[in-house]
């Protein structure tokens, strides 16, 4: 190696051994005859581009009950499945094929052109020659000023995840429907969607990938507004154990800001994680892509769950409203009284 030459990135032994556990998952489950299938989550995009996510997975087929019916699914059931890294994923959109490679932990999140008019609009993903599953994607108008941003955790569904032995309850041992919406804020995210005709509704968390389709399910359960979901992968780095949750948000809110310069965000959190800190972050680099800043204030009890809330600034010199309550009732009055909500 030259002195030039930049030094080869060391990958972590732990993530080396993940993909060693997957590839030999993987294998395994190939020879009981087992293909992969591809999910895809609900992406979005502005005039000329979309962004398409989803993850290929080998996933365990489900047992039907005496009835003919599936059971409910408890939490451990998203993360067995089995992740195909590198696979090769075929992308149609508008009779064109995009043929595109997922990541190592079988995750796609790529942008391709389209000429999709704006609002929801439907594509197809495909992987080893299995049957075309249908995609969703978001499509942002020119003309689309504001959009609606929301943590999941803690501020739309009950989950005291901080703490990890609460966390790894709630992600792997409890029914989804047995999971607790926050009371109000269905009504409260609908409200804005219909007073901002056509505004995305981004929800960003530090969840992983394998919960995304049981946060869909929740969130049309309970009358969420539908929205597009950007979540993380819980697996190791090239160069650390876990990935960063709080890199995860900043480096999205910071990609919104680029992608859709003209549009400014009401960012809705809690303050149990670090959703105060990051937004006042956010809000510092990029002020006028931030419309305000809604936190929805733990109870005590579920505060003491979370290992205690974030400390209060004073946010009454930023350039955008904050509004602080403890519901989404108390967080739709709050709104209204600085303008944002009419």
């Amino acid at each position: 190696m030259s002195e030039d030459s930049p030094p080869k990135t060391r990958i972590h032994w732990f993530a080396r051994l993940e993909r060693r556990v997957h590839a030999w998952r993987e294998s395994r489950a190939r020879r009981r005859g087992r293909t992969a299938t591809v999910l895809p989550f609900a992406g979005y995009g502005g005039t000329g581009w979309t962004r398409v996510l989803g993850r290929v997975l080998i996933v365990p087929p489900r047992r039907r009950g005496a009835d003919g019916q599936y059971g409910s699914v408890r939490g451990w059931r998203s993360f067995v499945g089995i992740p195909v890294g590198s696979a090769r994923v075929s992308i149609t959109i508008a009779g064109r094929t995009h043929e595109v490679v997922a990541d190592r932990g079988g995750v796609v999140d790529v942008v391709l052109e389209t000429d999709f008019p704006p609002g929801w609009q439907s594509f197809t993903m495909t992987v080893e020659g299995q049957e075309p599953v249908e995609g969703t994607t978001f499509i942002v108008g020119d003309d689309v000023k504001v959009g609606i941003l929301s943590d999941i955790d803690d501020t739309v569904m009950v989950t005291a995840l901080p703490r990890p032995f609460i966390a790894a309850w709630n992600s792997f041992v409890v029914d989804e429907h047995a999971r607790i919406p926050v009371p109000g804020m269905a009504v409260l995210l609908e409200q804005l969607i219909r007073q901002h005709p056509g505004a995305p509704m981004i929800y960003l968390s530090t969840g992983a990938w394998n919960v995304a389709p049981t946060l869909s399910r929740f969130m049309s359960r309970h009358l969420f507004p539908r929205g597009s979901m950007l979540l993380t992968d819980w697996g190791p780095t090239h160069d650390r154990w876990f990935r960063s949750g709080r890199d995860h948000k900043l480096s999205n809110l910071r990609r919104l800001a680029e992608e859709f310069p003209n549009v400014r965000w009401l960012l809705i959190g809690d303050d149990g994680q670090h959703d105060e800190s990051i937004y006042t972050e956010f809000m510092a680099e990029h002020p006028d892509s931030v419309a305000g800043v809604a936190i929805r204030q733990l109870s005590t009890a579920e505060a003491m769950l979370a290992g205690g809330r974030a400390a209060a600034d004073d946010h009454s010199a930023d350039s955008a409203p904050w509004v602080a309550a403890s519901d989404g009732a108390g967080l739709r009055e709050k709104l209204t009284a600085v303008g944002i909500l009419h």
